[in-house]
C-alpha cells in the first residue's frame, strides 16, 4: 500500500494534483509481485521563472527509487518523474531479483510477467565493465580536490582527506556548486 505526503513550496497542492499525482505514481505497482508497503514522498516547487519542480522518494526495503525533473509545466514534470522512476524499475529488476535469490527468497521482488515491451530485459552486457583503472590516492583537502578535479575535467574526484585520512569525493551539481562525500 503505497502511502502519499504530497508538499508544495509557493503552490498549493490542489485536489487535482494529488490525484494526478497519486494516479501515475500508482501505475508502477504493477511492477511488484506484492504491493508495497511504502511512504511515497513528493516535492513539488515552483520558482519564481514559472519552471515547476518534482521530486519523488520511494524508500522500499532494501530498495530506493527517486528522481526529480524540472519543466516548464507541473504536469508534465509528474509525466516524466513516472517515466524515470518505471525505467529505474526495469534496469533494476533482474539485478534485485538475482540478489534475492542468491539470498535465498523464495520469490522475486520484482513481477517480470507483467514488464514486456522494448528493452525491458537486461542483459549481462548491460551491466559489463567495460573499463578499470586504478590510481594512488594523494592527501590533499577539499579545496585542491576541486581545483585537481576541474584541472581533469572531470565532474567527480576520488581523494584522500590530509586530515581524516578518509577516502572522501568531490563533485560538481547540477547547479555548478560543488558537492563532497565523507566516507567513514
Amino acid at each position: 500500500m503505497l502511502k502519499y505526503n504530497i508538499r508544495g513550496e509557493n503552490i498549493e497542492v490542489t485536489e487535482a494534483i494529488r490525484n494526478y499525482v497519486e494516479k501515475k505514481i500508482d501505475k508502477l505497482e504493477r511492477y511488484f509481485t506484492e504491493t508495497p508497503d511504502a511512504n511515497v514522498h513528493v516535492n513539488l516547487k515552483v520558482y519564481s521563472d514559472k519552471n515547476a519542480k518534482v521530486e519523488v522518494t520511494i524508500p522500499l526495503p532494501n530498495l530506493v527509487l527517486r528522481a526529480e525533473e524540472t519543466s516548464g509545466d507541473l504536469y508534465a514534470s509528474i509525466d516524466l518523474i513516472a517515466d524515470k522512476l518505471e525505467r529505474q524499475i526495469r534496469k533494476h529488476k533482474t539485478k534485485v531479483n538475482r540478489k534475492f535469490r542468491d539470498k535465498g527468497a523464495s520469490q522475486d521482488y520484482f513481477a517480470f510477467s507483467e514488464v514486456t515491451g522494448s528493452g525491458a530485459e537486461e542483459t549481462e552486457s548491460d551491466l559489463e565493465i567495460v573499463r578499470t583503472k586504478q590510481f594512488s590516492l594523494k592527501p590533499m583537502d577539499s579545496e585542491e580536490a576541486v581545483l585537481q578535479m576541474n584541472l581533469l575535467g572531470h565532474s567527480f574526484y576520488v581523494y584522500t582527506d590530509a586530515e581524516s585520512n578518509g577516502t572522501n569525493i568531490v563533485y560538481r551539481r547540477k547547479d555548478g556548486k560543488y558537492g563532497l562525500i565523507e566516507t567513514n
